[in-house]
């Protein structure tokens, strides 16, 4: 058994010793610099190494989050120990035992549709994931909105990805001084998180800086590179300027968070120029610029280009229902909005009649529900499976289907109702709406079980359930259907994937990134 980590450790990076705080077995180190802040001159420039510091650092907070709307631009009060204001690009870690101790590495990218992000999300602790699967955990802060993903001229393209990159980086040059296996890394992420380990399966500079990866909710969204500068071109214009680095550069990052809001609110009106990314209101994802990013995930990882990685990748039963209750919609989409969706977001000329014959006796809003979910998230997800198997790679498949508590079940099993059972993390607020704190008994258990497959995986690159292949497309559900015991040894039985119909009618249809409409 090992000692419990002192009060307040220290541990020597390559930049220099900081010092954390050990309470209940773990040490946790908050706010250390992975790179240098992305102001003055380097801002909208490729993340540069983070400079050396004399003495020990105190690691006591999280580093302030990139500009970004919702969560606003104050510095949190109160914490000793906060990074300086514009020291964004931060990691924090979470361990067990520092030293030599070899244990695997679970790195968090946090979602928020490429435009918002915070790693001092209180659901994001990784203190009971480190403590019960005895792992190293870490996080970081990268950039999102303008400023991680906007296409640009005289700007490097995808500074957010560019950012994971680096904090990767400095996970092989430096986990092992917290105890983790630099050789066994996983990277796990939800939503854009999901999306930006995707493309990180496709970027050849990531090759070697992770092992495996949990990828929760797979986004659709990966930009041309006409379609990004295009974008960027009717955002800058909101503030009277080109969309050029040099000129973007001289106002505060605010106004720029400030114009991509009123932009998100205009997109519906562009939907002749901008598609389906339109009526999505998504202005920023990774872009296919040729460079950093070569290609779309799933013609690279088809291509064997994540051969090499294993992969855990699933999504929500009910991914958009999220979108619906937070917008006040559930149970108030007619006809014609449904419609809308169907010719939108369904492949095909014929896709729409299909969705409905699958679906004979669906409502208007089912039916919306369906083709945004499967759009957005689901075909995406399952078809980066598809494309991993199919290279040879390896796969396992689940579908997270347990009803969220809260609001009287509403939400159901939405886009991101998983995460805090993934972390056993219920603190109320943004991040966990889906939950009671403390949670009923049956999530607490499911909980147990999705923090034990996903930590199993990080330490040994198996599951407890066979690999999808694309003749079997076995999966894995995970419900609290059956015993609530998390001690169960019961094994969990896979079945065919939950929605073959739709599937079956986006099989034809290549995952293209997207694109302006000529």
């Amino acid at each position: 058994m090992s000692t419990p980590p002192p009060a307040f450790p220290v541990v020597r990076t390559a930049q220099g010793a900081v010092r954390g705080v050990g309470s209940a077995g773990i040490a946790s180190f908050r706010g250390i610099p992975y790179a240098r802040p992305p102001v003055g001159p380097l801002r909208f420039a490729a993340p540069a190494a983070a400079l050396p510091w004399d003495g020990v650092r105190e690691a006591f907070a999280f580093g302030p989050a990139a500009p970004q709307p919702f969560l606003g631009m104050d510095l949190p009060a109160g914490e000793p120990g906060m990074a300086a204001e514009h020291e964004w690009l931060t990691v924090n870690v979470w361990t067990p035992e520092t030293g030599p101790a070899g244990l695997p590495v679970m790195v968090w990218f946090y979602g928020g549709g490429y435009l918002a992000g915070d790693s001092s999300v209180p659901t994001f602790d990784g203190a009971r994931l480190a403590r019960e699967g005895r792992v190293v955990v870490v996080s970081f802060n990268y950039r999102v909105g303008v400023e991680g993903f906007a296409q640009i001229d005289g700007a490097v393209a995808n500074r957010g990805l560019l950012d994971q990159l680096a904090a990767l980086r400095w996970v092989q040059q430096n986990i092992t001084a917290f105890g983790g296996d630099p050789q066994r890394v996983t990277a796990f992420g939800q939503s854009a998180g999901a999306g930006s380990i995707a493309a990180l399966l496709a970027m050849p500079d990531a090759s070697g800086l992770f092992r495996r990866a949990v990828l929760q909710s797979v986004p659709r969204l990966y930009f041309s590179s006409a379609l990004a500068r295009d974008i960027a071109s009717e955002l800058a214009a909101l503030v009277w300027l080109p969309a050029d680095a040099d000129a973007l550069r001289a106002l505060p990052p605010h106004q720029l968070v400030e114009a991509a809001g009123q932009l998100t609110s205009r997109m519906p009106k562009h939907a002749d120029r901008w598609g389906a990314v339109a009526d999505a209101a998504m202005p920023f994802a990774p872009v296919v610029d040729g460079e950093v990013l070569p290609q779309d995930p799933w013609t690279a990882v088809a291509a064997g280009s994540a051969r090499e990685v294993e992969l855990l990748i699933g999504h929500t039963r009910d991914e958009y229902r999220l979108y619906l209750v937070a917008g006040g919609l559930l149970g108030r989409i007619g006809a014609e909005q449904a419609g809308h969706a169907l010719r939108t977001f369904v492949p095909g000329p014929d896709g729409p009649a299909a969705y409905r014959a699958a679906h004979p006796s669906a409502e208007p809003g089912t039916l919306l529900e369906l083709a945004c979910s499967d759009w957005l998230f689901r075909m995406p997800t399952v078809r980066l499976a598809e494309a991993q198997a199919a290279a040879g790679g390896s796969a396992h498949l689940f579908e997270y289907a347990h009803t969220a508590g809260e609001l009287g079940g509403a939400f159901g099993a939405c886009h991101g109702s998983e995460v805090p059972l993934v972390f056993g993390s219920y603190t109320a607020g943004v991040a966990n709406p889906f939950h009671a704190n403390p949670p009923a008994p049956a999530t607490e258990a499911l909980g147990v079980r999705l923090r034990r497959a996903w930590t199993g995986f990080a330490s040994t690159g198996s599951a407890d359930w066979p690999h999808y292949t694309p003749e079997s497309r076995l999966t894995r559900v995970f419900d609290t259907a059956g015993s609530t015991d998390p001690g169960s040894t019961e094994t969990p039985q896979a079945v065919a994937y939950p929605h073959e119909a739709a599937r079956a009618i986006w099989a034809e249809h290549p995952m293209d990134p997207l694109d302006l409409r000529r």
